[in-house]
């Protein structure tokens, strides 16, 4: 009887094995096979896996997945341009690429390279964006800088702008509401927001912000302390320039969120109030988006912190990712983080922001901002800084235009 239970066993134990194996196989093959069409180019189901991987190391805005998905079909758009332009990076500029990626976490490529590794993410998956990424920077520079000329007139708007904050200083009395800019909430939030912009009423705006409102600023109706105008993006600071008292800004996207601002008040100042030159921050990633949990444990570290450096207290025992901190020009800081910091003073926190998909709240934490010295105003510098804004809008135009003309099937 045992040695027949044993037989049987072992029969078993081999189809059992057989069909591991099958499974396996069929699961790599199903893995690997063509999960979206863009025109005559494939993404397969292994694609989009690394590349939201490769986004959730990232802590970048949005669902992870949707985000893999619309990221890939862009490159795939990207690849065809390329390929009629004849330009393909060489491995020395990839590596490159690559080396100078890893640098702005302060990584060597090497370190890099193991700590997504960790995270699944493969090699060639994070070889693949950053080709993409040089190559599409080649094509619409060659592209769109001939039309993207930048006037003297121009640059000295810019200047304008700058000195009046270096010689005299413009502050900012605004009201605010954040609005939460997710897939399943987007048509929603659009319509509210275009409603929201038609507002003149600062009376009616205080309102919709206490009703509506994402931000710590609702329990005080919106509103927000006077700002420096040069804390502020400089694209977001013109806005602000021509409201009326009153007025809203048209919405403004910002990652997961989308913000619209009321001017209250605007007013010339005797202290200089230069631009960042670069400002300090901290970002700690808590599980549980805007959940009740979440909340919670966003309230918790508030009060046991006092400065940025309190957060790594926090973060100890924890993966590295979950706390990002560090010292980056305006330019560099992504847009809803840098329009976050630029309503904060110095050890001030801000919940209004989340990641993947909403499923992650950000702690973000003003450390400080190092202002420019008083040097001598670099022409060159603003019109290539005018140029680049620019470029930038050209070619997010261009890709609109290849993704409408493009057949686009899941398969």
């Amino acid at each position: 009887m045992i040695k027949s239970f044993s037989r049987f066993a072992k029969s078993a134990s081999q189809v059992a094995f057989a069909f591991v194996i099958c499974s396996s196989a069929a699961l790599a093959q199903n893995l690997f096979a063509p999960a979206i069409k863009v025109n005559d180019r494939v993404i397969t189901g292994y694609e989009l896996d690394q590349r939201a991987r490769f986004l959730q190391v990232l802590n970048a805005p949005g669902n992870p997945a949707d985000l893999a998905r619309e990221q890939l079909i862009d490159d795939r758009l990207k690849q065809d341009a390329l390929a009629t332009a004849g330009i393909t990076p060489n491995r020395e500029q990839v590596l490159e690429g690559m080396a100078e990626f890893a640098g702005r976490g302060g990584l060597t490529l090497e370190q890099f390279i193991t700590a997504i590794a960790q995270d699944g993410v493969d090699q060639q998956s994070f070889r693949s964006f950053v080709e993409v990424g040089i190559g599409w920077r080649e094509f619409v520079r060659a592209r769109f800088a001939p039309r993207a000329a930048v006037s003297d007139t121009e640059i000295e708007r810019r200047i304008a702008l700058s000195s009046a904050n270096q010689a005299g200083g413009v502050r900012v009395l605004l009201s605010e509401i954040v609005l939460a800019n997710l897939p399943e909430v987007a048509e929603e939030t659009r319509a509210r927001a275009e409603e929201i912009a038609q507002v003149q009423s600062i009376a009616q705006f205080a309102a919709l912000a206490r009703q509506y409102s994402l931000s710590n600023s609702r329990e005080n109706s919106g509103r927000l302390n006077w700002r420096a105008l040069s804390d502020f993006p400089p694209a977001i600071a013109q806005r602000f320039l021509s409201l009326q008292r009153g007025a809203v800004t048209q919405p403004i996207s910002s990652g997961e969120a989308v913000v619209l601002f009321q001017l209250r008040g605007i007013e010339e100042t005797s202290a200089p109030s230069p631009a960042p030159a670069a400002i300090d921050y901290a970002a700690y990633y808590i599980a549980g988006g805007r959940s009740e949990a979440g909340l919670k444990r966003a309230a918790e570290i508030r009060a046991s912190v006092d400065t940025c450096d309190d957060l790594y207290g926090v973060a100890q025992g924890q993966p590295a990712r979950v706390l990002d901190r560090g010292a980056l020009a305006p330019s560099d800081i992504p847009n809803d983080i840098a329009l976050e910091l630029a309503k904060l003073d110095d050890n001030e926190v801000s919940t209004a922001l989340t990641r993947a998909g909403g499923d992650t709240l950000v702690f973000l934490m003003l450390c400080g901002r190092t202002p420019q010295l008083g040097e001598d105003i670099d022409r060159g510098a603003i019109r290539t800084s005018l140029l680049n804004e620019r470029v930038e809008r050209l070619a997010e135009g261009f890709l609109a235009e290849l993704r409408a003309d493009a057949i686009i099937t899941d398969q």
